[in-house]
């Protein structure tokens, strides 16, 4: 048995939308077979269709992070956040998206771009992946014709020092997945923070 992720597909006799509209996600049920058993009574499985997503961990000069903080509905709760945003379009490259929402939600533009790791967010239910970014070199841009609505209008920016935000998250004090994932590749990987 192999102690790592591959890819499989088992097979699908019949899927129903439950939900499908023109938003970026929709909900489906699939009736699964397994492949060792072809003969097994199929059985369903919900299925949350997402485009994938990436998010931006920007440490400036001073090893201060560019976050967000933004009312999430779902959770009922204002999030500590980095830049972040959907691969809505087909074949879009993350780490293009990842350059577009830094600039869009932080008004950055970075010289420097490592690509931290890709990550499922949630596999139980969706095949959502986010793949992470470490940004430095940072320089102040324009958001172009890009504007912000809805809980983005009312995002606030703030630089937080990545010792700080370590600490909080080690602590359970910045609760986003995301942040957490960036903060400690970051700091395993050696890229940030590493002198304590």
């Amino acid at each position: 048995m192999r102690a790592w992720d591959e890819d499989e597909r088992w097979r699908v006799v019949d899927s129903e939308d439950l939900h499908r509209d023109d938003w970026v996600v929709a909900l489906r049920a699939d009736m699964v077979v397994p492949p060792s058993d072809p003969e097994h009574e199929p059985f369903r499985r919900l299925v949350l269709e997402h485009p994938g997503a990436a998010v931006v961990l920007a440490v400036d000069d001073d090893e201060q992070v560019v976050c967000l903080r933004q009312y999430r509905h779902p959770a009922g709760r204002r999030f500590l956040e980095l830049p972040a945003g959907l691969c809505d379009a087909d074949g879009e490259d993350p780490l293009e998206v990842a350059r577009r929402e830094l600039r869009e939600e932080a008004l950055l533009a970075a010289a420097e771009w490592t690509h931290l790791t890709s990550a499922f967010s949630s596999p139980g239910i969706s095949a959502e992946v986010i793949h992470y970014y470490l940004a430095k070199g940072l320089s102040e841009v324009s958001r172009g014709d890009f504007a912000l609505v809805h809980e983005e209008a009312d995002m606030e920016l703030l630089r937080v020092p990545f010792a700080d935000l370590f600490d909080a998250v080690l602590a359970g004090r910045v609760t986003d997945a995301p942040v957490i994932v960036a903060v400690l590749s970051a700091h395993a990987r050696g890229l940030v923070g590493v002198a304590r």
